[in-house]
Order: C-alpha cells, then sequence, then structure tokens
C-alpha cells in the first residue's frame, strides 16, 4: 500500500475505482444482453477498457476538466458523473437522454452539464475538437485540462496527427490517450501501422510519450497523473497508450471468431482488468470476498434499476425531430 498512498490514494479510492470498474462491466453487460433478446438494435462494448479507463480519469478532475471520449469511453464518462439510467436513456434512445435525446447512435456520450463533449462515429475527430477547446482555454487561461481518446486504428486518422502536431507548437494542456487493443474492428495493429507502439509517434510532434500496461491499473493512474500535471503547469500535452484487451467482438455486429483464432481469445481472457484488480485489493488487504460480493450486488442492482427507469421513459416525439438541430424548427 505504501505505493498507492505515495500516489494520494487510500482504501477509500481504491475501492471507489473497482466499484465503477465493475459497473461500466455490468452496464456493459447488460446492453450487449438486451441486444441479443432483440431489445435494442446495436452496441459496443468496453469490456477489456474498463481498468485503464478509470485509471486514467482518476487522475482528471470532475467538474472541471472536460473529456472527449470515444465510443467505448464509458468508465470514462461513468467517472465524470454521467449516472446509469442516463448511460441507458441514451441506449435506448430515449427523449431524455442527455447525449442527444435519442438522436445518436448508443455510446456516443455527450452531458455538458458534466464536462462531456459529444463524438462523431467518423474516428479520430474528436481529436481535433480537443486541442481547439484547450487552445481556447489556454488563451482564456482557464485551469483546465483536456482528456480525449481514441483505438489504434484510429491513430491512422489525419485528423489524430493534426491535433498532436496543433498541440506541441502551442503546449496545449491535452491528455491523448489510445487505447490499444490491437484491433481496428477485424484489422490487426500490424497492418495499421509499421510502429510496435503509438505513442512514439509523440516525439515527433514535441510531445511526451508513454505506453503503460493497461492491466497494471494503478501504474496506468501515476502515468495519467503525471500527464495531467504537466499539463496543468503549462508543459504540453501527452500522448498516452495503454495497452488493453477487447473481450467482446468490435460491436454487437461484429463477430471476432471470423479473424481471431480460438487460443487468442481464450488468452485474452486472463487479462481481464476487473478480476486482476479485485485479487491486487484481496491481496493488499483492501477487501474480502464478502465485501466484493456486496459490490457486485449493490453494482447490479443499480444496473436494473437504471435499466428498468430507462426502458419505461418516453421515447422521443416526431415533432421534436428537429428540436435542437436548426435555429429555426422545420414543420412536419
Amino acid at each position: 500500500m505504501a505505493d498507492d498512498r505515495r500516489m494520494g490514494l487510500t482504501k477509500e479510492d481504491l475501492k471507489e475505482m473497482y466499484r465503477l470498474m465493475l459497473l461500466a462491466r455490468r452496464l456493459d453487460e447488460r446492453q450487449w444482453q438486451l441486444n441479443r433478446m432483440g431489445q435494442a438494435p446495436f452496441a459496443i462494448g468496453c469490456r477489456g477498457h474498463e481498468g485503464a479507463q478509470i485509471g486514467i480519469s482518476w487522475a482528471l478532475k470532475p467538474g472541471r476538466d472536460i473529456v472527449l471520449p470515444y465510443y467505448r469511453d464509458l468508465g470514462v464518462v461513468l467517472r465524470m458523473g454521467m449516472t446509469p439510467k442516463e448511460v441507458m436513456l441514451d441506449f435506448f434512445a430515449k427523449a431524455e437522454g442527455p447525449s442527444s435525446g435519442g438522436r445518436q447512435m448508443p455510446s456516443h456520450y455527450s452531458h455538458p452539464q458534466k464536462g462531456i463533449v459529444t463524438q462523431s462515429s467518423t474516428v479520430a475527430t474528436q481529436t481535433l475538437h480537443a486541442a481547439g477547446m484547450a487552445y481556447a482555454a489556454q488563451q482564456l487561461k482557464e485551469d483546465r485540462v483536456f482528456y480525449t481518446s481514441i483505438g489504434e486504428g484510429s491513430a491512422s486518422q489525419g485528423e489524430f496527427h493534426e491535433a498532436l502536431n496543433w498541440a506541441g507548437v502551442y503546449k496545449l494542456p491535452v491528455l491523448f490517450v489510445v487505447q490499444n487493443n490491437q484491433y481496428a474492428i477485424s484489422v490487426p495493429a500490424s497492418k495499421q501501422m509499421a510502429v510496435d507502439r503509438v505513442s512514439v509517434r509523440a516525439a515527433g510532434f514535441g510531445l511526451a510519450g508513454v505506453t503503460v500496461d493497461g492491466l497494471k491499473i494503478l501504474d496506468v493512474y501515476e502515468a495519467a497523473k503525471e500527464a495531467v500535471e504537466r499539463a496543468r503547469r503549462g508543459e504540453g500535452a501527452t500522448l498516452l497508450e495503454v495497452m488493453v484487451p477487447r473481450l467482446t467482438g468490435h460491436s454487437t455486429d461484429d463477430d471476432p471468431r471470423t479473424y481471431m483464432t480460438q487460443e487468442e481469445m481464450e488468452a485474452l481472457k486472463h487479462r481481464d482488468p476487473v478480476g486482476h484488480f479485485a485479487s491486487f485489493l484481496k491481496e493488499q488487504g483492501v477487501v474480502g470476498d464478502d465485501e466484493l460480493a456486496a459490490i457486485d450486488q449493490e453494482v447490479r442492482k443499480e444496473v436494473d434499476q437504471a435499466t428498468d427507469e430507462a426502458q419505461k421513459a418516453a421515447d422521443p416525439r416526431p415533432e421534436d425531430l428537429y428540436t435542437r438541430l436548426y435555429a429555426t424548427p422545420i414543420e412536419l
């Protein structure tokens, strides 16, 4: 526990980090179940990414810092204050959904009151938005750090490189995160880039570049904490790459058996961050089996309640189709 105290983490911090990881996992599982039951058309998962997401976002300040997530960032938006009910309202495309009121795809998170900025399905565009917003905050002398993330496949997009270049020139307070699960849908990283790690590209833009094993959650937190502190001091952006497993297909529309061997898929199960962190907390004497079971029971009830309330919520009205899209409402 000495290292954890050095990083400013208490036992309560560690337990809450685990609870949020587990909450992201159970919400993810519920969404896939609902899809398979025919109650939702699409889901895209965070399974395998949750530990890294909580480790990184724990270094941010909810209410002050701004996040521009990508579609797997369920753990991040929960940490920033989005509730399970709000997540499920968006998933079911309900009128009360904070991300779009039923207009956006699932997992395209947005919540202005929580500092969560919407993203496009065109990958990597959020990195440019983060750089632009960070530049504005810098000019206004606001004390904010901007988090944005992508998968390693998106690191092949031009927008990503433009954002890194701008951040390097102006020393912007941005934390660029690449959640590297080795597959851009079905395309392996070896066919996406000629380097072993995305983080080595940081040097070409004058940025700090770090790669961390996403299974080592406290190492991820430490790297993110250093990056956030560097940004707050005005020393510029960091490119933080976390190596994570993708424990499902790319989405509910994808079958990984068409491009991964059974051995590869089985090996990924040994890199489950939820199980690893639970074992670590037990070894450190932070929690016991009874408390872990109680946390799981509490989280499952929370997910059940969020699902029930979201399913019963009102659907968007046809006459509101163009609300928030045009300055002057369009008559249907």
